[in-house]
């Protein structure tokens, strides 16, 4: 039988009394706060600066911030700038005659359009020339899902989020990163969280990152304070959230004049990805400090997704629903939709997303919150079900969503045997995960969010044009979300996108009021779960998913 880690809960304790203590500013600085998210040089200098300095400084000109939404020509830009680390490792035109084929996404009309333009310098530069395969989000784990059954895997690099390594890594189906790739992105940069074992299986590494994930908590700062028609508070916990949600049906939002909303739940399907938004609600409920497990029993790999937390999740939702506080038919709105036509466009003042909602708020020509937006971390709870006794506690908890740990770029082992192709896609995947490259993408719309140490540097940030103040929150709820030692980690399994795929089609039901309850749209989800995992085997997937814990 496991036993609960005695030290957990100090751990919280350590972590709440230095956030309480520290600003957001001295515990990005500080080297020793949980983690050190920032590694300082002489005379607390950034470390990097010797070396990046200059490039670092005049890409973050491109296109500048309030300058419009950067096009092709500033991604190409970008790409010609931070070509020195290519240059070091490979002459001009060494890969001439080699075609490589990119599976990626064409997400918020980015990802693919952005490595299309970053790369585009370095194929004028070593000969090489990718063709592209362009997914919709909702689109992307069924073409991922049949070119793994099938064995018909038709791409020589991906853009990938860890949770898939289980999927591909351990079916042999990558490319193992040489050394030298390691060496040119400088992967000791990447922050804690994203180190190995992620990125990693069996030992190997796989994974060029070049996005960090969490779910963070953004607000409207004009729907809060004295007189706010939200509340004077803005909220720490999912109670508080659904209380202000409801306390501004029938109000008027005071940016646009049109009928105020809270918190933007999207409820729609995403292809397995809309299952993180209710993860963001169940994991304050359901992540107990001193138990890492959450999503199943790591003994049996029993659903917990059924359990008292979870179904008080679910009902939050319905009760929304039932409230009449959501947009008008949101139950079919694309997710996508709720961040950036919605709340960015000015409708709802509460979302949990990635990062990009808060480099966008500021840079994007679509986007009219920029100034009356506010980060956090995810709200918590003023309760934790505790699955070790089956209880709840009456206790505060928090347990930001380390939701889907980043995208990267992988090979795959189509190119294993031809070391000049080999090369070439390792050279490509590296250039996109290049540490300046990746500042741009952390500070500009792209759909990315810090996932360096380097990237905690205020100065470079306000030297670009963003204000002190909103990088220290923007940043800060990213920094404080990585850090967190109850943080809900994301576990790279074998068929873990089929499991929230299904979990998804069982929400959308009972939503739409095809089950009678929480409970019973919760306990459809558990069946289902039970029987992918008999598909997989039970047996290999509880020594996977302890190993993802690390028990």
């Amino acid at each position: 039988m496991w036993h609960p880690r005695e030290d957990a809960t100090v751990k919280v304790d350590l972590y709440n009394t230095m956030r309480g203590r520290m600003t957001r500013r001295r515990l990005l600085q500080s080297a020793t706060a949980l983690g050190a998210v920032t590694a300082m040089g002489p005379m607390g200098r950034p470390a990097f600066a010797e070396s990046h300095g200059n490039v670092r400084a005049e890409i973050l000109k491109i296109p500048g911030v309030g300058a419009g939404s950067p096009t092709d020509a500033d991604w190409q830009k970008v790409g010609e700038m931070t070509l020195g680390a290519t240059k070091a490792n490979v002459a001009e035109g060494e890969f001439a005659g080699v075609e490589l084929t990119f599976m990626g996404l064409n997400n918020q009309n980015l990802h693919n359009l952005l490595f299309r333009g970053f790369l585009k310098p370095w194929e004028a530069y070593t000969g090489a020339k990718i063709n592209w395969i362009d997914l919709a989000q909702a689109d992307y784990n069924p073409r991922l899902q049949q070119a793994i059954a099938t064995g018909t895997v038709d791409f020589d690099i991906i853009e990938m989020g860890a949770p898939f390594e289980g999927d591909t890594a351990g079916k042999g189906l990558l490319d193992e990163m040489p050394d030298w790739v390691k060496t040119q992105i400088e992967m000791d940069d990447y922050v804690n969280y994203l180190k190995a074992p992620v990125g990693t299986w069996n030992g190997k590494t796989y994974r060029v990152t070049i996005d960090g994930d969490c779910h963070t908590f953004a607000y409207r700062t004009d729907y809060f304070g004295e007189g706010g028609i939200a509340g004077a508070e803005v909220p720490k916990t999912w109670q508080q959230v659904n209380a202000a949600s409801l306390a501004v049906l029938g109000k008027t939002d005071p940016l646009t004049g049109q009928p105020a909303f809270g918190y933007l739940d999207p409820l729609k399907g995403w292809g397995g990805f809309g299952f993180y938004f209710l993860e963001n609600r169940a994991a304050a409920y359901a992540k107990h400090p001193s138990d890492p497990a959450w999503l199943f029993d790591p003994e049996t790999m029993k659903p917990r997704v059924n359990n008292p937390a979870w179904v008080q999740a679910i009902q939050d939702v319905m009760d929304l629903i039932a409230a009449n506080a959501y947009p008008a038919d949101q139950i079919n709105a694309d997710p996508g939709t709720t961040a950036f036509s919605q709340f960015l466009a000015g409708t709802g003042s509460m979302l949990t997303w990635w990062g990009d909602v808060g480099s966008m708020a500021r840079t994007s020509d679509s986007s009219v919150v920029g100034e009356v937006v506010g980060f956090g971390i995810n709200p918590g709870s003023d309760k934790v079900y505790n699955s070790q006794t089956g209880a709840w506690e009456e206790t505060y908890n928090e347990a930001p969503n380390m939701a889907y740990l980043g995208w990267g770029v992988y090979v795959t082992n189509r190119v294993s045997g031809d070391e000049k192709k080999r090369k070439a896609a390792w050279s490509a995947a590296a250039h996109l995960g290049g540490k300046d490259l990746s500042l741009w993408t952390a500070a500009y719309p792209s759909g990315f969010q810090p996932y360096r140490n380097s990237h905690f540097q205020y100065d470079e940030w306000e030297a670009a044009g963003y204000d002190r103040a909103f990088i220290e929150d923007y940043l800060g709820s990213n920094a404080d979300s990585y850090n967190h030692p109850n943080a809900a980690i994301e576990p790279r399994i074998p068929g873990i996108f089929q499991y929230y795929s299904v979990a998804e089609d069982e929400l959308a039901k009972g939503y739409s009021g095809q089950y009678k309850s929480a409970q019973e749209t919760a306990d459809a989800i558990a069946a289902a779960w039970e029987k992918i995992t008999d598909q997989i085997g039970r047996d290999s997937q509880i020594a996977l998913y302890k190993a993802s814990l690390g028990m």
